[in-house]
Formats: structure tokens, sequence, C-alpha cells
């Protein structure tokens, strides 16, 4: 942890927002090491933030020994380097418990994703968001997705919680984001941090980036650095031809094979870490492995990507 706001950390971010994979050995335990490597490899690569135990490392997965395990070795690996951001989840008490857990482990921040199962009325949610906010000094990103939709009145309330510094979307209504960032910007002094977080949230982020939305998060970046990189500099500089390009030969395919199976958000991000060497081992149930024929598909995928960057170098 360090004494940098995290805002201010992320407000203008020089790489993607890294996801990681978490780890497990043959026999499911969670890996350590290879967590350890896989972190400290994605920061080596230009990752402006580390997101631990999150959607794309199974946080539902994890108990939450293992989770405060893992939280703590990516922030040693990272060294202060990045922030590293952590996921909070399930109904409220567990919830404050992760949340608590996060600090103890020196993590700068939470992502806190919906609560369990429950279809809660806005007051019910904001009560629960109010309430990890209170449980921690970390500051929290609410995480807005299926069972955990905000209006904009209810976004200005949660902007002026205390410690709720950030909203990352999920949801993909573009309508409803747009009267979001509206409503904080006149109701609320002050910045407020925006992601998309849609699954490949490149497929969809030059049409965020439309509504002041710069941050997002990098699945791929799991297993392809260099293609996310590419493509989070296109962005930053303007360069739309590249970045369609990407989207045409890399990030289309990709999205589409994604589609072939239920859980393959995580799964076959996970199968493509283990493609490009390092053996993060399998999902934990209730998700699974990718079929056969759609690991060799990804790997003809990958591949297609790096040969798009060859292309463009000079």
């Amino acid at each position: 942890m360090t004494t940098v706001p995290l805002a201010a950390r992320l407000t203008a971010p020089r790489g993607p927002l890294f996801f990681p994979v978490t780890a497990y050995g043959p026999g499911g335990e969670v890996d350590l090491d290879v967590y350890r490597a896989h972190v400290r490899q994605g920061v080596e690569a230009g990752a402006a933030a580390v997101f631990a135990c999150c959607g794309t490392g199974e946080f539902h997965a994890l108990t939450p020994e293992e989770f405060q395990l893992c939280v703590r070795a990516a922030v040693e690996e990272t060294a202060g380097r990045v922030p590293v951001v952590a996921g909070a989840g399930y109904g409220t008490a567990l919830a404050v418990r992760y949340a608590r857990l996060a600090e103890e482990a020196g993590a700068d921040g939470l992502l806190a994703m919906p609560p369990y199962l429950v279809v809660a009325g806005e007051e019910g949610l904001l009560r629960h968001y109010r309430q990890v906010a209170a449980s921690t000094a970390l500051p929290v990103i609410v995480y807005q997705r299926d069972n955990a939709v905000f209006s904009p009145r209810a976004v200005v309330e949660l902007a002026r919680t205390d410690g709720v510094v950030g909203l990352k979307d999920g949801l993909g209504d573009l309508d409803l984001m747009q009267r979001i960032v509206s409503a904080v910007r006149t109701g609320v002094p002050g910045d407020f941090l925006y992601f998309n977080g849609l699954p490949t949230a490149e497929q969809t982020q030059l049409a965020y980036r439309g509504l002041g939305v710069t941050l997002y998060s990098s699945a791929v970046f799991c297993f392809v650095p260099e293609i996310a990189l590419a493509f989070h500099e296109a962005l930053r500089t303007g360069d739309d031809t590249t970045a369609h390009r990407l989207l045409d030969g890399f990030y289309r395919p990709f999205t589409e094979l994604r589609a072939q199976g239920r859980g393959y958000a995580v799964a076959l991000v996970k199968a493509g870490v283990r493609l490009r060497g390092l053996d993060v081992g399998e999902v934990r149930p209730p998700l699974h492995e990718p079929a056969g024929d759609h690991v060799k598909r990804l790997a003809e995928v990958i591949e297609r990507g790096r040969a798009l960057l060859e292309e463009e170098a000079p």
C-alpha cells in the first residue's frame, strides 16, 4: 500500500489494467509461486494496476484464506510500482470480511462486486456498499452488473459516500452510463472514476471513450500483453486505424470464440495463459475447461493477433 491516493494513480494510466488469473497446482490447490510469476510478468510488461482476485481471478472459487494469500502475494510482487485492487463480494458481512482481509494484506483499493444472488432494491444496495466502504480505509470501486444496477440518482449517492471513488460498468447500457456520468458531473464536486468492465472490454472501449470513460479492464493482457498494450496505446494517442485493425483481426474473433462456451470469459483466458507457456492450472468448478477445438482456435487467434503487430512494425 502506498500513500498516493488510488484515484490519482488511476486517472491517466500508461498501460492496461491487469486482472490476473489465479494459478492452481495439479491437485487444485492455489500455486502461489506461479501466481507470483504471473503478476510479476504482467507488471514488467507494462500493466498500470493489478486487480487481484476479481472476476478473472475466480474470486468466487477462493476461500478467505486463499484470497488473502493471493492479495498479499500480488502486493509483494508489485512492490508499490502499481496499485493493487482486490475483489470483495457476497453478502454484506462477508464483503466486509474480504475488505478487511485485503486491507491487512496491503491492497490499495477494493473492487466491490454485486451481492450474492439476491435482487435488491437501490435502498438496500446503497446500505450494502456504504457498510463495505465504512468498514475499511481502502477506497472502493463499485461494480455495476447483473443484480447490482443503479439509476443515475443512486450513483450520485454512491459518489457522495466516503470511500467510494468509482464505478465499474459491466452492464453495457451506454444510454444509462451517459446519464450516470452527467448526473455525477453536475451533482458531485471532484473526480469520480469510471471503468468499462464488460468482458473483453477492448471490444467496446471506442464507444465508452466517447462517454469520457477511458479506464477499462483487460483480461487479454493476461496472455497477449503485447496486443493489449498496442491497443491501449492506440486509444491513448487517437490512432483509430490501429485500434480498428486489432479489433477486426484479433478482438472480434476472440470475442466470438469466447461466446462459444459458458464461463469462457475466465476459462478461455486461463487457457491462453497456458498456451503462452505459464502453467496456471485449470479453472475450478463450477467453471469448466474449454473444448479442445476451441483451444486450438484460440492459438490461431493469438498467432493472427501477433502477426498483425508484426505487420505494423517499421
